[in-house]
C-alpha cells in the first residue's frame, strides 16, 4: 500500500504506478483532508444510527428472542 499526502498546484495530479501493481485492481481516493475531519465529527458512533432500520414487528421478534437467550444464560447445566 502506498499514501502519500500532496498539495496540488494545478487541476492535475499524475501518479506512477510501481511494477508490482501492473495488472492489478487498484483504489484510488481523493478527498481533502479537512474534509475527512467534517465527516469523522457529524458520524453518530452509537446505536442511534440504527434507529428506524427494523420494523416494530421484527424488533420485537428480535427482542423477545433475546430475552429468552438471556434467560437460557441462568438455567443449570
Amino acid at each position: 500500500m502506498i499514501k502519500r499526502v500532496v498539495t496540488p498546484k494545478n487541476n492535475d495530479i499524475h501518479l506512477s504506478v510501481p511494477d508490482s501493481y501492473i495488472g492489478r485492481e487498484v483504489e484510488v481516493l481523493l478527498y481533502t483532508k479537512d474534509e475527512l475531519n467534517e465527516q469523522k465529527m457529524t458520524k453518530p458512533n452509537n446505536a442511534a444510527r440504527f434507529k428506524g432500520l427494523l420494523s416494530k414487528e421484527d424488533a420485537e421478534k428480535y427482542h423477545q428472542y433475546l430475552k429468552q437467550a438471556r434467560s437460557e444464560w441462568d438455567r443449570d447445566i
